[in-house]
């Protein structure tokens, strides 16, 4: 039996259902579901509205039901339109007609909105908690690569040299950023409509601030109308995850590229690579481009509920079904793609070799320039000057360290015997020490200040 059908003389057609029926998807909060008809049954108990002893009752085959579910013998039934309609009907057949009390008042509208904000809870603290874990692997692998020099990149360009510990940092920070805004999020998503009835609230003398307390929620609703249509707080967490997902596209990115025998700078684990059905020889780093290709999935998650909540009238409309299934997908696509990227992490081999033979004079082009500023000469014409040495080693087919003193000092009088000592990558690294800087001294410090930061979790 549905939960409104009374006022309809025929049944619902076949293809309606098919249309309307969320119980396919919306099965899986099940366990948020009944923890808050527990908490209202115990609220509408302190409102007048139910004995102790039926509460007990209802309370009773509501823990039943719930046993039928982490057991897996639940079965639904063809009526069974979504979640609340397949409990409220098992509660029904276990403890008899009380059942339909524990409906009053209260509306599939602020019942679906608090079942979803408490799934939207317990995944955030899901995701914190996969994010947290490759914080560490990233931190740990950096602390093996304090010292490691690499080539930095920018527009993929040989730019200067870093510390292969700074660039694994530079993910650290990333996730950083997003196990805030993952904690930002939940403490908006942490109000309880329940108690908003429909629309217009509720004619019971519920207390909504104990019942928010009970469901483990810091506040509750201020307004019953906005209460019910209310997702932001799903949009904020598609958009966490997007952001999130494409932190990690930037860095398989980084993987794929640095993986690649022509770089070599980094090997995959043989566990976390694939080959070819064709080419022998190869080890494709495929799992990265998986965390590519997610991120546009995420992002596609966020972009479509947004063009779902932009029209919509007041209070709540059945297009509001529409938000599940994106966050779903959204928390079950990080869920299966956090622990793969952390794997990878944790197994991730580093090649100082190759990354220290990829470092070319070209790189120290800056520190050059730094040179004749130390030597009084405004910064803008050193660099003029020497981006002049620069084209004149290319047209000599040589190095910049290479060129002969004449040779510089044909460009700038301030070029001294002493500037051989500015073609060395362990010194020019070692003067960028500035706090959030590639030298090892700044690196360390940079990694007291991560492990400050991956010390606590996203509030049970």
């Amino acid at each position: 039996m549905t939960l409104w059908g009374g006022r309809f003389s025929e049944p619902s057609d076949a293809d309606l259902r098919a249309l309307n029926d969320s119980i396919g998807f919306d099965r899986r909060m099940y366990r948020q579901d009944i923890r808050g008809s527990m908490a209202y049954a115990r609220a509408i108990t302190r409102a007048g509205i139910l004995t102790d002893a039926e509460a007990q009752t209802i309370i009773d085959g509501l823990e039943r039901v719930l046993a039928e579910f982490e057991g897996g013998t639940f079965v639904l039934q063809v009526g069974d339109e979504d979640i609340h309609t397949a409990v409220e009907r098992r509660l029904t057949e276990l403890v008899g007609a009380v059942a339909g009390r524990l409906h009053t008042g209260r509306s599939r509208n602020d019942q679906v909105a608090t079942d979803f904000r408490l799934w939207v809870m317990d995944a955030l603290r899901e995701i914190d908690a996969r994010a947290q874990t490759l914080q560490a692997a990233l931190l740990e692998q950096a602390e093996r690569h304090v010292t490691t020099l690499m080539p930095g990149y920018t527009h993929l360009q040989p730019a200067q040299p870093i510390t292969a510990a700074h660039w694994l940092l530079s993910f650290f920070w990333m996730l950083a950023r997003d196990r805030e805004r993952l904690a930002d999020t939940y403490r908006r998503t942490a109000v309880s409509p329940l108690g908003s009835g429909a629309l217009a609230g509720t004619p019971l003398a519920i207390d909504r601030a104990a019942l928010a307390n009970e469901l483990g929620l810091h506040s509750h609703s201020q307004n019953s109308l906005d209460s019910v249509s209310d997702r932001d707080f799903a949009v904020e967490s598609l958009f966490t995850f997007a952001l999130l997902g494409t932190h990690l596209s930037r860095l398989g990115e980084d993987i794929i590229l640095y993986s690649n025998p022509q770089f070599g700078y980094i090997t995959l684990n043989d566990r976390y690579s694939t080959g070819s059905s064709l080419m022998p020889q190869k080890r494709n780093a495929d799992p990265m481009e998986l965390a590519r290709g997610k991120a546009g999935r995420l992002i596609g998650h966020l972009a479509g509920l947004l063009a779902t909540l932009k029209g919509l009238p007041s209070s709540y409309n059945k297009d509001l079904q529409e938000d599940k299934e994106r966050v779903f997908d959204a928390v079950d696509t990080l869920n299966v793609l956090l622990p793969v990227v952390t794997a990878i992490i944790n197994t991730l081999k580093l090649n100082p070799e190759r990354m220290r033979a990829a470092l070319t004079d070209d790189m120290l082009a800056t520190d050059l320039a730094d040179y004749l500023v130390r030597k009084g000469m405004p910064f803008r014409e050193a660099h003029h000057v020497v981006g002049g040495a620069v084209r004149v080693a290319a047209e000599q087919g040589v190095t910049l360290s290479v060129l002969s003193l004449e040779t510089l000092q044909a460009l700038s009088p301030l070029f001294g015997a002493d500037v051989r000592a500015v073609f060395d990558f362990d010194a020019s690294v070692a003067r960028r020490s500035a706090d959030g800087g590639t030298a090892p001294d700044a690196v360390r410090r940079q990694i007291a200040a991560a492990h400050d930061a991956l010390a606590g979790q996203l509030a049970q």
